[in-house]
């Protein structure tokens, strides 16, 4: 079956293979995830204050490798603002993972001055609750 025929210069639907021509390299692009914090109990389950740079769990089915480049797009609980993070996957949590965890990715930020900033407004939001017992989605 062909593809139907697309104008020259079209971009490829988001998570469509690239054809390279052969000798020629495609970069991987960082996949993008928009992840909305509508409470603050959802903030804190995802929040991961144990890496130092600041990170969030992403509840995702899809597989990613360690150390895989990921944007994501973070809206914060009674904030309309976009916050764009280029983050690494930092661990893993598998399907069917031990303690009825949710599947998906631990993003670790990258340690700038712009993430600094988001991990102490996250942490800002949190107030004293991020030093509950309270279980995570995270380790």
């Amino acid at each position: 079956m062909n593809e139907p025929s697309k104008p020259a210069g079209t971009p490829p639907a988001p998570g469509a293979a690239h054809a390279a021509a052969p000798g020629t390299a495609v970069a991987a692009r960082a996949s993008v995830i928009q992840l909305v914090f509508k409470e603050k109990g959802a903030l804190y389950a995802a929040y991961i204050p144990l890496f130092a740079e600041g990170g969030l769990f992403v509840p995702t089915t899809r597989d990613y490798q360690l150390g895989e480049d990921v944007y994501l797009l973070l809206a914060l609980p009674e904030d309309n603002q976009r916050y764009p993070v280029a983050g690494k996957v930092a661990w893993l949590t598998p399907a069917n993972a031990s303690g009825g965890r949710t599947q998906g990715v631990g993003v670790r930020f990258p340690g700038d001055e712009k993430s600094r900033l988001m991990k102490l407004k996250i942490e800002e939001i949190l107030g004293t609750q991020i030093s509950s017992a309270k279980p995570t989605q995270t380790i």
